[in-house]
């Protein structure tokens, strides 16, 4: 299912007068949306694009870039999908390295005739979109994945979020980011339609006209927040993805009828496992390996599936590994039966060792996220001189008397002495990623004294 192909064939049934897509004060008819991408494949040809020619956006509006991103798969082209946040030297060092055959830095013409005929649909094996991977650590990479590692998964998310043509899809967050640009795609591809709400505040705004939500952790409890004040909302469906959720997001979120779906994917894997109730299970057609990772305790997750990605461009190293038809990026896991639910505990190489001991940040941020005025909270390891490395909480909370007491006491109760933080930081926002992930590097330059220019905003020491 190319989804250029999809959006052309539905300009002319039923759905041609229906929103396909908006954003803001923006909206595109299937109609509408069918003729941009026509044009604009049109325009792509004329400059000189040809099939499986890389092309670079860097458009801000997420409707141009959503149009553009359909004009290059209707081109035959591999579409690469820059971040708005990115400085002007950031951008230019990506396109340098790179080397695009085409930027499309400017939206794209306008199209006023829709095809009466689309044209038969693109193969599924060859590469189509590329998008940028650092995770919450180290350098953007650019991934590249072939049409069919994305499309041929569409009929199984759509039944796992019960995604159907009539809903409209809400996409909170920038398309930089693999989630978000996945949401979009797959619902267009679908036909479903889409609003991308890439703020808090629209977000919010956007809940009475929505079925089914895209988001990241940090923004599901921006609508659980809302809707616990009372927010007009149709939304039945959250999906999920980028952490574990913890059980008060699964009470707040059953407690107004929403049906949660959160699952765990990387940009070069895609779709690994997915949890609606019962814990993370393998994704339809995924398998699952969790190899013993040496001095944790703990596992490596290795998967075999058919969604997972090309590689690098550009020569890029990364985290992918692969050993004949397996590939990992890293995650560890516990060890566990092969039919108990996959229990992660973060990336190998984001262990803290400290004094003979791994500390796994994210079991400790589950201890402390719960604490009553701690709305996100990031554990990173600082060097130590004689402890090699200690263990650094930096919370997102408002300032308030008793809050370092509160968290020390938590960490008394609820962990180990090795996985107790020695130093606590609070920031009133944590910066995070294009794609809504704790920006983790850049708070662990910054409190481990590697980079003092990280911009992680004003860190105050809790004392």
């Amino acid at each position: 299912m190319p989804v250029a192909h999809e959006v052309l064939r539905r300009a002319t049934g039923p759905d041609a007068g229906r929103a396909a897509l908006r954003c803001a004060h923006r909206t595109r008819t299937w109609a509408e949306l069918a003729a941009d991408v026509a044009a604009g494949a049109a325009h792509l040809r004329g400059v000189g694009v040809v099939a499986g020619d890389l092309v670079a956006l860097t458009l801000t509006d997420p409707v141009d870039t959503l149009v553009a991103m359909l004009a290059v798969d209707h081109a035959g082209g591999v579409a690469l999908v820059g971040d708005p946040a990115w400085g002007v030297h950031q951008r230019a060092e990506v396109l340098r390295a790179l080397a695009p055959a085409a930027v499309v830095a400017v939206p794209l013409p306008r199209g006023r005739r829709v095809p009466a005929d689309p044209g038969p649909p693109p193969a599924d094996d060859v590469a189509a979109w590329a998008g940028f991977s650092s995770g919450s650590t180290g350098r953007p990479r650019a991934v590249r994945r072939t049409r069919g590692s994305w499309t041929r998964s569409f009929g199984h998310v759509s039944a796992l979020t019960g995604t159907t043509p009539a809903d409209t899809v809400l996409v909170t967050g920038p398309l930089a980011g693999s989630l978000h640009c996945f949401a979009a795609v797959h619902a267009l591809g679908t036909g479903a339609g889409v609003l991308v709400a890439p703020t808090p505040t629209a977000a919010v705004a956007a809940l009475p006209d929505v079925d089914v939500a895209h988001v990241v952790p940090s923004r599901l409890d921006d609508l659980l927040d809302a809707l616990d004040q009372g927010a007009p909302s149709r939304l039945r469906t959250v999906v999920v993805g980028g952490a574990a959720l913890d059980r008060a997001q699964h009470e707040r979120a059953a407690a107004h009828g929403l049906r949660l779906v959160a699952y765990y994917g990387a940009v070069e894997l895609s779709f690994v496992a997915v949890d609606t109730g019962d814990g993370l299970r393998p994704f339809p057609e995924v398998e699952v390996d969790v190899r013993p990772a040496p001095h944790t305790g703990l596992g490596e997750v290795w998967v075999r599936s058919p969604w997972t990605a090309d590689g690098y461009l550009a020569g890029a190293r990364g985290p992918l590994q692969r050993s004949g038809d397996w590939c990992t990026v890293g995650d560890l896991a516990d060890l566990a039966g092969p039919d108990a639910p996959l229990v992660l505990r973060g990336r190998g190489d984001g262990a803290i060792l400290t004094a003979g001991a791994t500390v796994v940040p994210e079991d400790v941020e589950l201890a402390l996220r719960p604490v009553p005025g701690v709305r996100d909270v990031v554990v990173v390891g600082a060097p130590h001189r004689r402890l090699g490395a200690v263990v650094v909480a930096v919370v997102e909370a408002d300032a308030r008397p008793g809050l370092r007491a509160h968290l020390d006491r938590v960490a008394r109760s609820t962990l180990a002495p090795a996985q107790r933080p020695r130093r606590w930081y609070r920031l009133d926002a944590l910066p995070r990623t294009g794609g809504g992930k704790p920006a983790r590097s850049a708070l662990g330059a910054a409190v481990a004294g590697i980079d003092p220019t990280a911009d992680v905003g004003d860190l105050e020491a809790l004392r």
